[in-house]
Order: C-alpha cells, then sequence, then structure tokens
C-alpha cells in the first residue's frame, strides 16, 4: 500500500524558519500490511508535540530517515490476524507511544510505561515485533517514530500501541488523549497522586503542562499556580481558576505560597534550569515531579544534602507513569463529565501541508496543541 506521511531525514542541524527550509518531507512511502499482533489504522488527527521537535532540532536523537508523529487517533482498517485482542475493523482506536510487551518485570510490576522491550523498540525505531514496516518506494527503509508514524494517511501499530475507544469523540479532541492528556493529566494523579485541598503550582503551559492544569484543577486543589512567560496561556490559566505568574515573578511566588511552597510542583518545560527553580519552589517535604525532556546535554545540580534536610521527593514521570488501557477510557470519562476539558489544549487542526509552519510556532512556545489532519 503507497500513503503520505512526514518525513525527517536529518536530526538536528536543521536551520529555521521550518517552514522556509522544510525538513519534513511529505513523501510517498510504501507499507506493509499489518503482520499478527499488529493493525491497519487510518489516522484521522495527530497532535504535533514537543517530543517531535526535539527530534527534528536534535535534542531527542533518533536513527533517520523515519517518518514522526506519535500522539493520534484512527480507525482500524485491517486486523494483522484474524484474533487480535477484541479489536475489530472500524473500531475508533488513540494510539499511545509506548507498546508494552506485557512480559518483562515492569510490565509485570504493573509499570507498562517503563517497558524494556517497548523503549528499546522505540530507540531503535522499529516495530515491537520486530522490523519495520514503512518503506521507500525505492526499498530502503523508513524507522517509526514511537512505534506510531502518525504524521501519515496511514500507519501500522502494534495493537498493544491501540486503546478503543467510542467512535463519537472529535478526532481532534481524540488524538489529544494519546500523550497530552496521558502525560499531563498522569503526573498529576499517577505520579504525583494529587490528593484534595493539597497546593499544586506548575511550571509551564505548553500541552503537556495545561493539561496537568486541568488534572489538578480536577482533583480539588488548594492553592493553584501556574507559570508560563506567554499572556495568552496564562490568561487561559487564569480562566481555569489558577494564580498565573511570569517567570521571575518571585514576589508573586511568595504571596501565593506564603507557608514556604507548594506541596506538588510540576515542571513541563523541559529546561534544568526550570527544574531547579521547581525544586527550590516546593515546600519542605514537598514532591517535585518532571515531565520534561531536556537536552540530554542539561545537567541537574543540588547540595546532595538538600534532598535530606529538606525532605523532598522529585519524581521522574514518563508517559504520565500511565497505562494507557486504564488510564485513557478514565480521562475520556473526566472529559464527558465536563471535569477535563481537554478542548481548552487545542489551539488549531491543519493540514498536514502545513507541519513546517507548525513547527516554527512550537519552537515559538506561542501554542498550546496544534492538531495536524493527514
Amino acid at each position: 500500500m503507497e500513503i503520505t506521511a512526514a518525513v525527517l531525514r536529518r536530526s538536528g542541524d536543521n536551520p529555521q524558519p521550518y517552514g522556509h527550509h522544510r525538513p519534513l518531507e511529505l513523501a510517498r512511502l510504501a507499507l506493509d500490511p499489518p503482520q499478527p499482533g499488529e493493525l491497519l489504522i487510518r489516522i484521522d488527527a495527530a497532535g504535533l508535540c514537543h517530543s517531535d521537535l526535539s527530534v527534528v532540532n536534535g535534542d531527542r536523537p533518533r536513527p533517520m530517515p523515519m517518518a514522526l508523529g506519535h500522539e493520534a487517533t484512527g480507525i482500524v482498517e485491517a486486523l494483522g490476524s484474524t484474533d487480535e485482542g477484541g479489536f475489530e475493523v472500524g473500531d475508533r482506536v488513540i494510539l499511545a507511544f509506548l507498546p508494552p510487551c506485557g512480559e518483562c518485570p515492569r510490565c509485570n510490576a504493573g509499570e507498562p510505561f517503563m517497558c524494556s522491550k517497548g523503549a528499546a523498540a522505540n530507540g531503535e525505531g522499529r516495530m515491537l515485533s520486530g522490523g519495520r514496516r514503512l518503506h521507500e518506494l525505492s526499498g530502503g527503509e523508513i524507522h517509526h517514530h514511537l512505534g506510531v508514524s502518525a504524521f501519515a494517511t496511514r500507519a501500522v501499530v502494534d495493537r498493544r500501541s491501540a486503546v478503543k475507544v467510542d467512535r463519537d469523540i472529535p478526532p481532534h479532541i481524540a488524538a489529544l488523549f494519546g500523550c497530552t492528556v496521558l502525560t499531563g493529566a498522569g503526573a498529576v494523579i499517577n505520579s504525583a497522586q494529587v490528593r484534595p485541598g493539597e497546593n499544586v503550582l506548575i511550571y509551564g503551559l505548553g500541552g503537556v503542562g495545561l493539561a496537568a492544569l486541568l488534572a489538578a484543577r480536577a482533583s480539588g486543589p488548594g492553592i493553584l499556580v501556574a507559570i508560563d512567560p506567554f499572556p495568552e496561556k496564562r490568561a487561559i490559566a487564569q480562566d481555569l481558576g489558577a494564580i498565573a505568574l511570569e517567570p521571575g515573578d518571585t514576589e508573586g511566588l511568595a504571596a501565593a505560597f506564603p507557608e514556604g511552597g507548594a506541596d506538588v510542583v510540576i515542571e513541563s518545560v523541559g529546561k534544568a534550569a526550570v527544574l531547579m527553580a521547581a525544586y527550590a519552589a516546593a515546600r519542605r517535604g514537598g514532591r517535585i515531579v518532571t515531565v520534561g525532556l531536556p537536552n540530554p546535554s542539561e545537567m541537574f545540580e543540588l547540595p546532595a544534602v538538600a534532598l535530606v534536610a529538606d525532605g523532598k521527593t522529585l519524581i521522574g514521570s514518563y508517559m504520565g507513569s500511565s497505562n494507557p488501557a486504564r488510564d485513557i477510557p478514565r480521562y475520556i470519562a473526566m472529559w464527558r463529565a465536563g471535569r477535563l476539558p481537554v478542548e481548552r489544549l487545542l489551539t488549531s487542526v491543519s493540514p498536514m501541508e502545513d507541519i513546517n509552519g507548525l513547527l516554527d510556532k512550537l519552537a515559538a512556545g506561542e501554542v498550546i496543541r496544534q492538531v495536524i489532519i493527514p
């Protein structure tokens, strides 16, 4: 089968503006049929995430060439075998970016987000069951992005990357649950385990940070504060009931938490300097959750005695410490009940032809979530 996909041929050293230099090429590719344990998905909508940008700018090096995109929804068009775990042709699915093997020690311990086999497959740009299903028309292999490669008209994914959901969810909303909501809400609910009445501070109001704010709001916080340099994002946070501050507003932060800091701090920016600020902003005994992905060269440093003397807990949260099969339906139920207004994350819906220009807006930090329609 021939498809159209957004292919990156070089990670890093891609000059800006991306809209002019066009690092993502809309290419015609050959897509193999799904093998047993896999699904053919017609992609309806895909979100443009900072993790995609990190591959383009080289912060997250990946094998090249690669068809990008990891947050998406679509319709099952074919099964790799007659029995694919309850999936049927015509099902709407949301795609998650780490297929759990279900067999490794971490999967057996109830931590599929730490699956070693899934992480290895993602790092090598291949399917969980081995090999690649994407090829140049001339025959060369194209690497998969996090087992999904969703900036495409169709994709073959491992069935463990897919979560079946109701078909009435609008595609541009459904796509957001695959990464933005899974990661941001999961950081609050699973990683931090925010309790009602706790004071919460969030650094960064991109898609993941604002999703964290929505989940914190749903948890019944005491004081809810968000920090972001963009006034448009701060206005959304204020509209959702948070105190919104500019970075560096130490007086405003002290006034918001007069007893010495927040109970829980969520860092979603992906900068070591911001993580340092987040650590300092937590009260003694507080919890700091980091979900941002900095450049590997950035180092996080603090006095070793501080962990003991301050009694703080620093938590790394990958994929929102989520089990997608459990958590995506739970977050959709919260959205339906009006407790998680995911539509507030959506900045725009655009055709795939605009993807390089959308990367510029993402790099500038001026958007929350941009959704692409292949």
